[in-house]
């Protein structure tokens, strides 16, 4: 079969635009996926790695506290216990007959220090005897200090308020 000037140019076409396409699908383009590919990979590792020296540093700036603190431990007075600081400076603001209750508890964590908590009840305080309390309590010198705090106005006189208190310190 003898084939026209014009259909040789459309086979030689058709066959360069399938070689072409070939060597764009089968080489080209999966290269360049891979590629592609290769670079996310890479950009995910450095965050990877971004994250890690993050963390890093701020378990090392933990860790530094968590030295501080263990300083302050040490420095603390033998037989230091939270239940009798907290009477003294209740004794020391004149609210020890406000106080309804101390609860203690402690929390065996899973770190090197134990979490000493005493929940304390006062009622009928006024503002400024619960500020001077507050004041008097939260100790950096013997790490103490107040994990939660509620307050509400007392039902029976008038300007006066109920609080509960949350204090912590570290064995």
């Amino acid at each position: 079969m003898k084939l026209a000037r014009r259909e040789k140019y459309f086979i030689s076409a058709a066959a360069i635009f399938i070689g072409i396409f070939c060597l764009l699908q089968f080489l080209i383009f999966p290269f360049f996926e891979a590629r592609n590919r290769l670079q996310r990979g890479v950009s995910a590792k450095e965050d990877g790695l971004k994250e890690i020296v993050r963390l890093s540093s701020e378990y090392n700036r933990y860790r530094r506290s968590s030295q501080g603190i263990k300083r302050v431990i040490a420095q603390r007075r033998k037989g230091f216990t939270l239940f009798s600081f907290l009477e003294n400076r209740a004794g020391d603001a004149g609210i020890k007959t406000y106080i309804k209750y101390m609860k203690p508890s402690i929390s065996t964590g899973a770190g090197p220090y134990k979490e000493s908590q005493i929940e304390m009840k006062l009622e009928e305080i006024t503002l400024r005897q619960l500020v001077d309390y507050l004041y008097r309590i939260e100790s950096p010198d013997n790490v103490v200090s107040i994990k939660r705090i509620s307050i509400k106005e007392n039902k029976k006189k008038s300007g006066r308020l109920d609080a509960i208190l949350q204090i912590l310190t570290f064995k």
